[in-house]
């Protein structure tokens, strides 16, 4: 993977929700949701990005989208296809592109959203849903979309003869595939997978997931996995991004993230995870306090009032991302010193 070249590179990206109050609504203070986010997509890898419920995760995939506006910051997209200028292999800055360039950007960036009952609109059917794309973008009409969408279908294990059913008439797990099918319909270069399998049943969420990784195969595509199952992020995942408070506080291959982890936070957060097995004696580490507001972040490291290696420093200043050798980044003034807790995830 390191050899290939970066797809999607995110710098500086921030998204602060105004809070009003008042008869004139007046902006009182900000919910910094996203605040400095730099990371990096290489082409047809996987990146998975994790971390408590409010942290920030989805917001982030919807701001690199621009299906959120960015407050700040650059999502450099190095795409290999033709843009809307007929050019190709041109890095374009989506947090720039104007609202009319939009749609010709939209064919390389795509997104499965989380709940696979409300994505799809229950008034149309499975042709309508899958094939609405290649409407919108004219790619093909009449008979040659219908044999599109029937490919589209078979591609993601559903029944091309079920086109003309509603979405009420489906499981979670094949709605799901529905709205896979209408995110491969474009044909993209990157697809950001919003907790895709979360609201699934368990027995159906391995399917989902090697479904992924075959059309990742087949397609050539390029994620950004969103999720909170570790075990799920280690099987699916190149590479990992922890997210805390709106920060990104380590990312790493996914073998080094597990087996040697840098930032207090990861040494916690996969801590709790449960392991099949009886014998196994690992340390389960509590973190103290709640979660800080981001409407009121600390100072410093937003992780040092939960933090039990904390010191003065970290209460005083924000730790840099910074490479630690092996591409392994981590946000933590002592990272190279710290003696964390192996983690084992079967």
């Amino acid at each position: 993977m390191a050899g290939r070249e970066i797809l999607l590179e995110v710098r500086h990206l921030k998204k602060y929700f105004p809070v009003r109050k008042g008869i004139f609504l007046r902006a009182v203070g900000q919910v910094k949701a996203v605040d400095d986010v730099d990371l990096y997509i290489r082409e047809g890898e996987t990146l998975g990005l994790v971390g408590e419920s409010g942290c920030g995760k989805t917001t982030t995939g919807r701001a690199i989208l621009r299906l959120i506006e960015p407050t700040a910051g650059q999502v450099l997209f190095r795409s290999k296809k033709r843009s809307g200028s007929g050019e190709s292999g041109r890095e374009i800055d989506i947090a720039a592109v104007p609202p009319e360039g939009l749609k010709a950007l939209r064919r390389n960036l795509q997104i499965i959203f989380q709940d696979p009952y409300s994505s799809l609109d229950p008034r149309m059917t499975v042709e309508e849903i899958v094939g609405e794309p290649l409407q919108v973008h004219g790619i093909a009409k009449g008979s040659e979309r219908e044999d599109r969408i029937q490919k589209l279908l078979a591609a993601v294990g559903l029944n091309p003869e079920q086109m003309k059913r509603y979405p009420h008439q489906f499981s979670g797990g094949q709605r799901q595939r529905i709205g896979i099918a209408r995110a491969l319909a474009l044909e993209p270069e990157l697809i950001v997978a919003d907790e895709p399998i979360s609201a699934l049943d368990v027995s159906i969420q391995a399917q989902v997931v090697n479904l992924l990784q075959d059309l990742q195969e087949q397609f050539g595509l390029t994620y950004l996995f969103i999720a909170h199952d570790l075990s799920v992020i280690k099987y699916i995942s190149d590479r990992v991004a922890v997210m805390y408070l709106g920060k990104i506080v380590e990312v790493a291959a996914t073998e080094a993230m597990f087996s040697d982890p840098k930032h207090p936070y990861t040494e916690a957060l996969v801590s709790a995870v449960p392991v099949p097995d009886p014998d196994y004696q690992g340390q389960q580490i509590l973190l103290e306090g709640d979660v800080p507001s981001p409407l009121n972040p600390p100072p410093g490291c937003h992780f040092h009032a939960r933090c039990r290696y904390a010191q003065e420093v970290c209460r005083a200043e924000v730790p840099l991302l910074r490479d630690l050798g092996e591409e392994h980044f981590v946000s933590c003034h002592f990272a190279d010193t710290l003696s964390l807790q192996p983690i084992r995830i079967e």
